[in-house]
């Protein structure tokens, strides 16, 4: 392992760690604060992160010509971002997490139909494998129904994958200021506008609980950015599925959550379909 790599895996845990203690964050503080408010504080924090980049490179970080791409990748993260905290309220972590990896099969058919990649039999191959261990974990066993609340992840998969395809078009003429920018500002506003009929004043402690979420993460924003710079792409994204492992530890310690026998299984074969696919991506830009 080069040297870079090593610090790009280093960052890349330590982001992922960071955003699993959030995930646990918001499954606390969504008992007490509607989602749009653990939303909002989360993305004024991510705003006030940005705000010293901002400064230096105002005015060209506001200016975009792609307004229409920039509105569906903001749609996307919302919807992303929303129902991630509505995800970890109603189901296990483990299994809110695992049905959120989701996303890299609908990033590979969104990026099929809307940025003319090409999709051969080995990577649908492989989104079938995905969607068979989403599906598994979706029905735990042949008698029952599909739980209801199991569409929440996948929903914001879906909304996290429009947002990423929206930000690989985008990456070519914009700056990630002005990608975090937008976002930060206009989510926020998403979020805070029906906030006029949804607030619930924070006393000291739900303060400190919804900054601190937000203050994690951003932290995990910059420094899996961080990751990036340092590492392979292909290696450094291979990281986030010990997300899995710290859920899992972290439910069973905090709340008592046990993983089912089919959130692990299902959880193995999305996670090695999703291998199978970076390798595929990989091998198709060294080509």
């Amino acid at each position: 392992m080069n040297q870079a790599n090593g610090k790009g895996i280093f960052y890349a845990l330590v982001a992922t760690a960071l955003f699993s203690v959030t995930a646990v964050l918001a499954k606390i503080a969504v008992a007490d604060y509607h989602v749009l408010q653990i939303l909002f504080f989360r993305q004024v924090v991510v705003f006030l992160s940005s705000v010293p980049t901002l400064i230096q490179t105002y005015p060209d970080s506001l200016k975009t010509h792609h307004v229409g791409t920039h509105a569906w990748r903001l749609i996307g993260a919302f919807i992303a971002l929303s129902f991630s905290i509505w995800a970890v309220a109603v189901l296990p972590l483990t299994t809110a997490v695992t049905l959120s990896f989701a996303q890299t099969f609908f990033v590979a058919i969104l990026a099929a139909l809307l940025l003319n990649e090409i999709v051969g039999p080995h990577r649908i191959a492989a989104i079938i494998a995905g969607f068979i261990g989403v599906v598994i974990v979706m029905r735990p066993g042949l008698g029952s129904f599909v739980n209801i609340y199991t569409l929440i992840p996948l929903t914001g998969a879906l909304g996290a994958a429009v947002a990423v395809v929206a930000v690989r078009k985008l990456t070519r003429t914009e700056s990630t200021t002005t990608l975090l920018l937008y976002q930060s500002v206009f989510v926020g506003l998403l979020a805070g506008i029906p906030l006029l009929w949804l607030w619930i004043t924070p006393d000291i402690k739900g303060l400190i609980l919804l900054f601190s979420m937000g203050l994690l993460a951003a932290a995990g924003q910059w420094i899996g950015i961080a990751a990036l710079r340092h590492g392979e792409a292909s290696v450094v994204s291979m990281i986030k599925y010990t997300d899995l492992l710290f859920v899992a530890v972290l439910g069973f310690v905090l709340f008592g959550e046990v993983p089912e026998k089919s959130t692990i299984l299902g959880a193995s074969i999305i996670v090695l379909s999703t291998i199978y696919l970076f390798k595929l991506e990989n091998r198709s830009k060294n080509n």
